[in-house]
């Protein structure tokens, strides 16, 4: 009966996937069946973390955060939960030997967005970015290379770095809601109600550098991997591009998207160019 109840897990962490994310739902499709659960067992586990303290606004966020940790630590030590999404966390966990530092991190990170305003130095904007993005990419590097600790150690700058894109990606499409409705400031020495073209084109430049670290590694993946995060990596760079195209007054009063259509032909691109070998 354990199995049924890890199948529930598996298949709330799958739903959390989908219905938090279109586009990363869609670029997770695209990965080996082989794979696709224990990705989704992670985005399940930080969606839930972030979900606290992004939109729980009426309720006591470090209470719930608090004892989502406590309720994290005690799935691992014991290898199960009643929580479905952390019990599907553990499995993935332990399936890869996933290094508890790298938890601890994302936690870490977390925790700097509850309070009644965020405004971040260089040195913590440097933190965040590593603990809320780039542990995700390891966490996920751990999967995509079946715990193989040689290929892991090669790709890690690269998947460190394509984290670290699309948070700020995020950061910038997120800009307006980030600052007016959550009191927050990620971006370091930028004055948000004076968003220039220069502070943006610097921006802009960080993620650029960014991407091209993080596309030498996806071309290194394994095959059962590297087609949906390469589907990712085009959805982001899409985004990006409308970023760049758009003025810094229209980015901070408006959330750019990329529409389905686009992203439908994006996936169909991609999976050309992945066909012909060309990634």
């Amino acid at each position: 009966m354990k199995t049924i109840f890890d199948t529930v897990s598996y298949d709330c962490s799958k739903l959390v996937t989908e219905h938090y994310s279109t586009s990363f739902s869609l670029a997770t499709k695209m990965l080996g069946k082989a794979i696709r659960a224990d990705i989704h067992n992670i985005y399940g586990f930080v969606r839930f973390a972030d979900e606290i303290v992004d939109s729980f606004h009426q309720y006591d966020k470090l209470y719930l955060f608090n004892k989502f940790e406590e309720d994290l630590w005690d799935a691992l030590e014991h290898k199960i939960s009643l929580n479905p999404i952390l019990n599907s966390f553990q499995h993935t966990f332990f399936k890869y030997d996933i290094p508890r530092h790298l938890v601890e991190s994302f936690l870490k990170s977390m925790r700097m967005d509850i309070g009644e305003k965020v405004q971040l130095s260089e040195k913590e904007y440097q933190e965040y970015i590593y603990g809320s993005a780039d542990v995700v990419g390891l966490m996920c590097l751990k999967v995509f290379v079946n715990g193989n600790q040689e290929a892991y150690h090669k790709l890690q700058n690269s998947a460190m770095a394509l984290g670290s894109a699309f948070q700020k990606v995020n950061f910038l499409r997120d800009l307006k809601d980030d600052y007016e409705v959550l009191n927050r400031s990620y971006f370091p020495n930028v004055d948000l109600n004076a968003l220039d073209q220069e502070n943006k084109n610097r921006i802009i430049a960080e993620i650029e550098a960014d991407f091209k670290l993080g596309y030498t590694g996806i071309i290194k993946l394994p095959a059962q991997a590297k087609f949906g995060v390469y589907t990712a990596y085009k959805y982001y760079s899409k985004l990006l591009q409308k970023l760049k195209n758009t003025p810094p007054l229209q980015i901070k009063n408006k959330r750019i998207r990329v529409s389905n259509y686009q992203k439908f032909g994006l996936l169909a691109s991609s999976y050309v160019n992945y066909k012909l070998k060309l990634v």
